[in-house]
């Protein structure tokens, strides 16, 4: 599992031209899966994100987490995390199937809402815009 992670001051997905989910202040993540991922993986992941001191606090030193600053998540699935570069074409084997993806990545949002961090996110396998306007 990979994730790539930006503070945003907000970010929104729209899916068919209808705005899907937005969030304000907090954490874009966009996560990938492959088939060897499991539940420890998830498990692992998400108190990694929840305990990231990458917030200011008082003192303007990156010191909070996103569950400590009542953040917001947005999580959208990203199987090009998994891309193949060593060619001109780029490949995407090393991403799950959505048989084994789709279950792992809902697990992932149950987790991350379990921890403290309920995500607002997009729609596997969806064709979306994802918009954002990164903080720092």
């Amino acid at each position: 599992m990979r994730t790539l992670i930006q503070r945003v001051q907000h970010a929104s997905v729209t899916i068919d031209g209808q705005l899907k989910s937005k969030i304000g202040k907090g954490l874009l993540v966009l996560v990938g899966i492959e088939d060897r991922d499991t539940q420890e993986d998830i498990e692992w992941l998400c108190k990694k994100i929840a305990n990231l001191r990458i917030f200011d606090d008082e003192n303007g030193v990156m010191n909070r987490s996103v569950v400590e600053t009542e953040g917001e998540v947005m999580v959208v699935s990203q199987f090009t995390l998994y891309a193949d570069t060593k060619s001109r074409r780029p490949g995407f084997t090393g991403a799950a199937k959505p048989d084994v993806a789709i279950p792992l990545y809902e697990a992932f949002l149950s987790e991350c809402a379990r921890l403290g961090f309920p995500p607002q996110h997009g729609r596997f396998g969806a064709d979306m815009q994802v918009y954002s306007v990164n903080d720092r």
